[in-house]
C-alpha cells in the first residue's frame, strides 16, 4: 500500500447555503506534516461534528474510490469526498477499528466510519445521496493520529489489523444510532473507537 494522494481544503461557501464548509479538498504536491489535528493547512469549519483527535484525518481506500468512479461514471478525483488521505490497495469494507495504517513516523489508528450528512450531499450536488452512500456500505474512515509525522504522496503505508474483536466500518455505519445487544456493547468497548462513541455506549 501507499499514499496516493494528501488533501487538503479552505473554508468555501457551498451553492445556496450560507455556511462555510471545509469539504472542498484538492490534493497537494510535496509533504505535509500530521499532528494530533489532522493536516496542517486543512480548514475544519465545524468543530462540533468535524475533526477532533479522534477524527483527525478521513481516509478513503482506492478500491472504494474506484467503485465510486464507476457508481456514478465519472473519475474520483482526490479530494471529492472531503478525504484528507487517499491509500492504494484499500478496500473501506475492510476496515475495523483499531486498524492501524504506519507511513514513516506516522501512525494512524481507525476510530470510527464516515457517517453522511445534508452537506456531503450538497457537496455532490445529490439531494439523495446520502441515501445512496448509506446504502453502498462503504464508509470511509476517521482516524486518530497515534503519533504525528511528514509525509507524501508515494510513501509506502504499513496496514496493522487490529488484535482483537473486529468491529468494521460498514458495521459501524449500519448499527448507527441503534440500541446494541449487550454482546455488541461489549465488543464495541472493547474495542478503541471514537471517545463520543464510547461516551454514548456507557452512558
Amino acid at each position: 500500500m501507499k499514499i496516493l494522494a494528501l488533501c487538503i481544503g479552505n473554508a468555501e461557501k457551498l451553492a445556496g447555503k450560507s455556511y462555510k464548509t471545509g469539504t472542498f479538498k484538492h490534493a497537494v504536491n510535496g509533504a505535509v506534516m500530521i499532528d494530533a489535528e489532522g493536516l496542517v493547512g486543512d480548514a475544519i469549519c465545524n468543530r462540533k461534528h468535524h475533526g477532533g483527535v479522534d477524527q483527525a484525518v478521513y481516509v478513503e481506500g482506492s478500491l472504494t474510490l474506484d467503485w465510486w468512479s464507476r457508481e456514478l461514471g465519472r473519475p474520483h478525483e482526490p479530494g471529492t469526498f472531503g478525504e484528507n488521505m487517499v491509500i492504494s490497495g484499500l478496500d473501506n469494507r475492510d476496515v475495523a477499528v483499531g486498524d492501524r495504517f504506519i507511513a514513516g513516523d506516522l501512525i494512524l489508528e481507525a476510530t470510527a466510519c464516515r457517517i453522511p450528512c445534508a452537506t456531503f450531499a450538497a457537496r455532490m450536488a445529490d439531494p439523495k445521496f446520502v441515501k445512496r452512500y448509506t446504502v453502498a456500505a462503504r464508509p470511509g474512515i476517521y482516524c486518530r493520529v497515534v503519533r504525528v509525522g511528514v509525509v507524501e504522496a508515494g510513501v509506502t503505508v504499513e496496514y496493522h489489523p487490529f488484535s482483537g474483536e473486529r468491529v468494521t466500518m460498514p458495521e459501524l455505519m449500519k448499527t448507527f444510532g441503534q440500541r446494541l445487544s449487550e454482546a455488541d456493547r461489549s465488543r464495541y468497548l472493547a474495542a478503541p473507537i471514537h471517545y463520543k462513541l464510547r461516551a454514548a455506549l456507557e452512558a
